[in-house]
């Protein structure tokens, strides 16, 4: 038989126990609350480093235009630019060019045909090299040209991937016995 001062004895230490487990989470909770605190106070200190970076370099690029200000007006003589100097079409600015000299090579032409009503409509395909009429396979089929792209697409997928599908197959035997395949013996 048990006596009852130990039964209390376990009970008080059991107590006890448990206070330490409430204790110990109450703290741990405590601890990720001010880690949390932390991180969100690191994260403020960032973007004000940020801002003041923004605010140094704004200005510094102040402090450099009204330097340059200074410098275009007392030693280079720069002006900013006047209305008057603007040009209102390519013309204008096609005119400003230079005057041709006499051993300079003529200007580049764009060629341009006039077509009659006949040439102006549909007219088939040529190749470039041979001169002989082209004819796109998929004009040539009656095919939906979707459905044509999309097996194209597809081969195309299957040759740029680098998983291969395995492509096994049965070698044919010429003869009409059966083969000796991977160590089968015949009967």
């Amino acid at each position: 038989m048990i006596p009852n001062g130990s039964r209390i004895r376990q009970m008080g230490w059991a107590a006890v126990l448990a206070a330490c487990v409430a204790l110990f989470a109450l703290l741990s909770f405590q601890v990720q609350t001010v880690r949390s605190e932390v991180l969100l106070a690191e994260r403020e200190i960032i973007a004000l480093e940020r801002d003041v970076l923004m605010l140094e370099t704004e200005f510094q690029t102040r402090a450099s235009q009204r330097q340059l200000a200074e410098w275009n007006t007392i030693e280079l003589g720069y002006k900013a630019p006047r209305a008057d100097q603007y040009l209102e079409s390519n013309r204008q600015l096609a005119n400003l060019g230079q005057d041709v000299r006499p051993d300079a090579p003529e200007p580049i032409r764009v060629a341009r045909a006039e077509l009659s009503a006949a040439d102006a409509g549909p007219r088939d395909m040529v190749s470039p090299v041979t001169g002989v009429p082209v004819t796109l396979a998929s004009a040539s089929t009656g095919e939906d040209a979707g459905a044509i792209f999309a097996d194209a697409f597809g081969e195309f997928l299957i040759d740029a991937s680098p998983i291969r599908a395995a492509n096994a197959q049965t070698p044919t035997m010429p003869s009409a016995e059966p083969a000796v395949l991977l160590g089968e013996v015949r009967e």
